[in-house]
């Protein structure tokens, strides 16, 4: 499989292929599912599973940080999915006040989101991401053969944000996946695919880097939902990608009832995430008080109101406020 390397400074103002180089002095963070692979470098080791993006494990990565001697200008190193990145790039952005850092994504959806968006952070029992940084990589190298020994699972986890941008803004993309459904890292699509999405990311994130436009908001589309459903099954029942999947069924089951989108349009997108193996729904959803709870807590909501980001058709969406809670009990009862 082609490499693609890709560089990216700080403020997403320059994208380079350029060599994979990793400074000598570097300290690398995994997580077990790759400790075998990668123990000759002497990693700092994290249980696997987004239940260890969590302040113990952070305070323990700090910890292994000041015994191992780091300063100010040892690179950090996070060699992992998602979970690793956050949790690692939330350290390196508070270690002496931020230190060097450096991301090798080795899942689909690392690679494709987030890797790319400069968000880092930790999960706590209020809330996913509650506490976090901007501090985006000095630089990010994707390189598909960490692809090849990518669990089935995880591929399907990391597709569901790959499907996200087609719904939220490249017709094209959504097209495409709807006639030919992307099953494996093997198909021929899947480089130009991953650098495709890496671009719609950085085009966003330069836009609203900092999030104070609304515009990075569209980049949320499924995950108030989402991110709820995570939440109250303690995020060791779906993946990520699992739950985002069956928030944009929802989210634009709610986006028809408000009228902005077509009646149908949740059948369209229901259809293209169960042909990658995606679930679109989820027992939790039933939960509808908990639910609702959780999302007052989302971090797109200004005033305690219910707000989404939510599609208005194939390859374009916005951001929608004060979404009344009435409406959105209604479709959670019905989905």
């Amino acid at each position: 499989m082609k490499t693609l390397e890709i560089s990216l400074r700080a403020g997403f103002s320059l994208v380079q292929f350029e060599p994979v180089q990793i400074p000598d002095s570097a300290i690398i963070v995994c997580d077990s599912n790759l400790e075998e692979k990668l123990k000759n470098h002497n990693p700092i080791i994290i249980p696997a599973g987004e239940s260890s993006k969590n302040l113990k494990q952070y305070e323990r990565l700090l910890a292994e940080l000041a015994t191992r001697q780091a300063k100010r200008k040892t690179a950090l190193v996070a060699v992992g999915g998602g979970v690793i990145g956050d949790l690692a790039g939330f350290a390196a952005a508070t270690y002496m006040r931020g230190i060097p850092f450096i991301q090798v994504p080795t899942t689909l959806l690392a690679m494709v989101d987030s890797s790319v968006g400069g968000k880092v952070g930790i999960d706590t029992e209020f809330g996913k991401n509650l506490v976090g940084a901007f501090y985006p990589a000095d630089k990010v190298y994707v390189d598909t053969t960490w692809l090849e020994s990518l669990p089935n699972r995880q591929w399907q986890s990391g597709m569901a944000e790959v499907l996200k941008y087609g719904f939220i803004m490249d017709p094209e993309l959504a097209s495409s996946l709807s006639e030919q459904p992307l099953y494996n890292h093997l198909d021929h699509r899947t480089l130009t695919m991953i650098s495709k999405c890496i671009q719609h990311k950085k085009q966003v994130v330069e836009a609203d880097e900092f999030e104070t436009t609304g515009y990075r908001a569209i980049l949320n589309f499924g995950h108030t939902v989402g991110h709820a459903i995570e939440k109250l099954t303690n995020y060791d029942i779906y993946t990520h990608g699992e739950a985002i999947s069956v928030g944009m069924v929802i989210e634009t089951k709610i986006g028809e009832k408000l009228g902005i989108c077509d009646s149908g349009l949740s059948q369209r997108i229901e259809k293209d995430l169960r042909a990658h193996g995606l679930p679109t729904n989820a027992g939790t959803t039933q939960d509808v008080e908990n639910i609702i709870q959780s999302m007052r807590g989302d971090k797109k909501s200004m005033r305690g109101e219910l707000s989404m980001s939510l599609i208005t058709n194939i390859g374009e969406c916005k951001l929608v406020h004060d979404i009344p809670e009435a409406l959105v009990q209604e479709v959670l009862r019905e989905h």
